[in-house]
């Protein structure tokens, strides 16, 4: 196991009040990326949180096919390995193939993987359903073998929850990541309901809510020439990060730009650069009165005057 990642994963587990995994979506170019990183590490930094740098090198998982993709995964990783390098933060970006793992985990420090596989799993049965037990069996199995690569990297693995999945079964997806020999396995969930962040803690590993893809508006908006795009509730962000710092997660997962409505992937559910502050100092105070991540202690003895 690599000792970094370990390193790494204990400082995450053991951040106060949380850690927060921010950056665009996807990555436009050079100069954009550094220079969000740039903005965001000041501001962490300024406020005491811990800092995973989060932007995509390709956007594989897209409804239209016309959708901005990203410069790819050669690419991609040389830019981000300059963000790491230069500011000195772990980087947390995407997989979707197994054959992508070695190459990502030469550079990110968290391989992230992403919910939309559990969506094809279910469209896929949809579709073809005379079919639906074998598609279903052959979407799993690509699903484990990309948990066991992933896993084999030695990095840091971030499991989102599928949208259709049960929190139980997160803690089935940690134990593959185990059994493939790796300890540092974090999972986190994509539906709003403050119930799936306490079942997930049986996974027995850090708790993450992504705030911004759980107010994602699938094909919610066309493109010009043809396509669609998602849409958001970008005014629901601060509404659905209280509740989770409140319940007590470990970490906050925040896709931030600095000109949402100009961005090419995901605009509407990315929070403005301008604000980031801002929020993050009323989350940090709302955690650091709560007691959510300590179980309530309930007493069902009789009452009496």
């Amino acid at each position: 196991m690599d000792s970094s990642s370990t390193v790494l994963f204990n400082q995450l587990k053991s951040s106060e009040p949380f850690f927060l995994m921010a950056g665009p979506n996807v990555i436009e170019s050079e100069e954009h990326v550094m220079r969000m990183a740039n903005h965001i590490k000041a501001i962490t930094s300024k406020l005491g949180l811990q800092l995973v740098f989060k932007s995509s090198f390709d956007k594989a998982n897209r409804t239209s096919s016309k959708s901005f993709r990203g410069p790819g995964l050669v690419e991609g990783l040389k830019i981000l390995e300059k963000v790491k390098v230069a500011y000195d933060i772990p980087i947390v970006t995407d997989v979707h193939e197994s054959i992508q793992c070695e190459a990502v985990g030469r550079v990110a420090d968290i391989i992230q993987i992403p919910a939309f596989l559990c969506r094809q799993v279910v469209l896929l049965a949809i579709v073809n359903k005379s079919l639906s037990i074998y598609v279903a069996h052959d979407l799993f199995k690509l699903q484990t073998d990309l948990l066991v690569a992933a896993a084999k990297t030695g990095k840091i693995v971030n499991i989102k929850k599928g949208q259709f999945c049960a929190p139980s079964v997160m803690a089935n997806s940690a134990e593959k990541i185990r059994l493939a020999g790796n300890e540092n396995v974090m999972v986190y969930d994509l539906i709003v309901d403050p119930r799936n962040f306490e079942w997930m803690r049986e996974a027995n590993c850090p708790v993450v809510a992504d705030v911004t893809h759980s107010l994602q508006q699938p094909a919610g908006r066309k493109l010009e020439g043809g396509g669609v795009a998602s849409g958001g509730l970008r005014e629901l962000i601060p509404c659905i990060s209280r509740t989770a710092v409140a319940v007590g997660v470990d970490g906050i997962f925040m896709e931030v730009h600095d000109d949402p409505l100009s961005a090419p992937v995901d605009g509407p559910t990315q929070w403005p650069l301008r604000h980031l502050e801002e929020l993050l100092e009323e989350l940090i105070a709302i955690a650091s009165v709560s007691k959510g991540k300590q179980s309530f202690k309930i007493d069902l003895a009789p009452f009496r005057d």
